[in-house]
């Protein structure tokens, strides 16, 4: 577990970077929330990690981080996607590159902001990235063409999460799906950001065992 550094934007970025503890395994990019990344998104790559992943988090606020959601929110509005997606293929490069991972793509998990990232990611570089998973992703400056997401996308999303409607995301997979791609997602009885235990006020245990287990069965399916 250490942060290291790669190439992105004619520049230098950074990122976690967790490993099994068999020293190798399968490649998995992880996409912070809109607070930057903080210990709860470090906490998750040493997870999968555990899990047998290669995992690297990029820290797409080069920096920043805070726990007030206005401020969250100023950061996520005043992030550059372009940017952002450089930095995240930048991250995909550095990991598909490192002797320690096995699989010849990766996946890229996201939550909330990271979720719709991860989605863009999925779309922009299919050929570093084998599957997509998105946690109730929103983000209003990331666009999303359906006829262009040709990786697998697993989708989590919560019935009380007013910012992501549900008729929004059947309206999303229908058009993937009807375009040749694939996007398959789950509804839990919960909010947004019911994975988030470090947030009691909407962490939901049971959704979340319940979310991780959907993820790694996905994410063994189809990266390797």
């Amino acid at each position: 577990m250490t942060m290291v550094q790669f190439n992105s934007n004619g520049g230098s970025a950074s990122g976690y970077q967790a490993k099994p503890p068999a020293g190798r395994g399968p490649g998995l990019i992880l996409i912070q929330e809109y607070w930057g990344l903080v210990p709860h998104i470090t906490d998750l790559a040493d997870r999968f990690a555990m899990a047998g992943y290669v995992t690297l988090a990029p820290d797409l606020y080069h920096g920043k981080t805070t726990k007030s959601p206005d401020d969250a929110g100023k950061m996520l509005m005043a992030l550059n996607i372009a940017e952002a997606g450089r930095d995240m293929k930048g991250a995909a490069d550095f990991l598909l590159h490192d002797t320690s991972v096995t699989s010849k793509r990766l996946g890229i998990v996201g939550f909330c902001m990271g979720g719709q990232l991860a989605l863009y990611a999925g779309m922009e570089y299919p050929d570093a990235f084998a599957a997509v998973v998105d946690f109730y992703g929103i983000h209003p400056s990331v666009e999303i063409d359906p006829a262009r997401v040709r990786v697998p996308v697993l989708g989590h999303f919560g019935k009380q999460d007013a910012s992501v409607p549900e008729a929004a995301v059947r309206t999303l997979a229908t058009a993937i799906n009807d375009a040749g791609g694939s996007m398959e997602y789950h509804y839990y009885d919960a909010g947004h950001a019911f994975f988030n235990d470090t947030r009691p006020q909407v962490f939901s245990k049971r959704d979340a065992e319940l979310a991780w287990t959907r993820t790694l069965e996905f994410l063994r399916r189809h990266v390797a």
